[in-house]
């Protein structure tokens, strides 16, 4: 399934009905009397967050939502029928904004959550409602309001508790894979993932965490190189990351470095993001030069008074060790949360 988690739509709700200039026409009653109905409602457009939805590709391919208009009024007081809404089903995750003006209309958090983005209008009065003592035969009715439309942008934020972050090739879809039941595509090749991978943790009486690899992320992600603006957003909304270093390869990168240039980024992005809990991990210990330069690379984080884990998602030795530390750091978020 292809990922897409930007869509920009046009909405329109359905126009009021017309009320309707009738009399009542029957034999010996010479003056019956407006007897107009009213005319109904138009569908509005409501886009609703649905826990089965993963992604806003259909919103790509059909960009026009428009609702009914209202039927119109009828004599014999009969009022126009109200139309049906338009339903959106868009995933959890989902920011809701006014394309024009870029204000925030709604964050779809919630399965079910739902949000009218456009107002059908209401239907006209017939004359019939306009009668009164002194003007006893109107002879006009209101037209019915025209219904809202607006273009409207959709952007998906991925609802996971963790995210792994580091640079393309470090390992997080091979993380990913070893502590979840998710299958992402790995390849030794950079950016193999092109669209955030998502799994579900299982970790002793804990319960279950969703878990989210954030590619595209490399010097001068902030700008939008290497995709980085678009995969930065998904990380808003973890609780706690993790960060993995790669320190093997022939040209061996400095994990201090990496981890500067990363935490950079988040920076630059969004100050807020810099400051979220961080799990650091040195991955690919199976390798024999990963092990080689791991003692120095963990003390120098040590001295900055970083605790670093030594894993391989490999062999699966130091899993174990970080996701406690990352179960341990999402308690103490959960607890903040009820404190405040």
């Amino acid at each position: 399934m292809k990922f897409v988690d930007e869509a920009r739509i046009y909405v329109k709700a359905g126009d009021g009905g017309r009320g309707c200039v009738s009399f009542r026409r029957e034999k010996y009653v010479p003056r019956g009397g407006p007897n107009g109905g009213d005319g109904g409602k138009g569908g509005d457009v409501v886009v609703v967050a649905s826990a089965s939805h993963r992604t806003l590709l259909d919103l790509k391919y059909q960009q026009h939502h428009v609702a009914r208009h209202g039927g119109h009024g009828e004599g014999s007081d009969c009022t126009g029928r109200n139309s049906d809404d338009v339903l959106i089903p868009v995933p959890v995750g989902t920011l809701v904004m006014d394309d024009a003006t870029g204000e925030v209309l709604v964050d779809l958090v919630e399965d079910g959550q739902r949000f009218v983005v456009a107002k059908g209008g209401r239907g006209g009065k017939g004359n019939a409602f306009f009668k009164t003592a002194t003007n006893r035969a109107p002879r006009y009715a209101q037209p019915g309001e025209e219904g809202e439309e607006r273009w409207v942008r959709l952007e998906l934020k991925l609802l996971a508790d963790v995210g792994v972050i580091g640079f393309p090739n470090a390992g997080k879809s091979t993380l990913i894979s070893r502590v979840s039941a998710a299958k992402p595509k790995i390849a030794d090749y950079p950016f193999t993932t092109l669209t955030p991978n998502l799994g579900v943790v299982k970790y002793k009486n804990f319960g279950t965490f969703v878990i989210a690899d954030i590619p595209g992320l490399i010097e001068g992600a902030h700008r939008g190189v290497g995709l980085g603006t678009r995969f930065l957003r998904h990380v808003e909304r973890t609780a706690v990351l993790i960060h993995l270093l790669d320190i093997s390869g022939e040209a061996p990168a400095s994990g201090w470095n990496n981890f500067e240039t990363i935490n950079r980024e988040l920076a630059l992005y969004d100050p807020s993001l810099a400051e979220k809990p961080q799990v650091v991990a040195i991955g690919k210990a199976d390798l024999p030069e990963t092990r080689d330069r791991a003692k120095k690379e963990i003390d120098l984080f040590r001295r900055k008074k970083i605790e670093v884990f030594l894993i391989s998602a490999v062999t699966g030795d130091g899993i174990d060790a970080l996701i406690a530390a990352v179960v341990k750091k999402l308690k103490r978020d959960e607890r903040e949360d009820h404190e405040h």
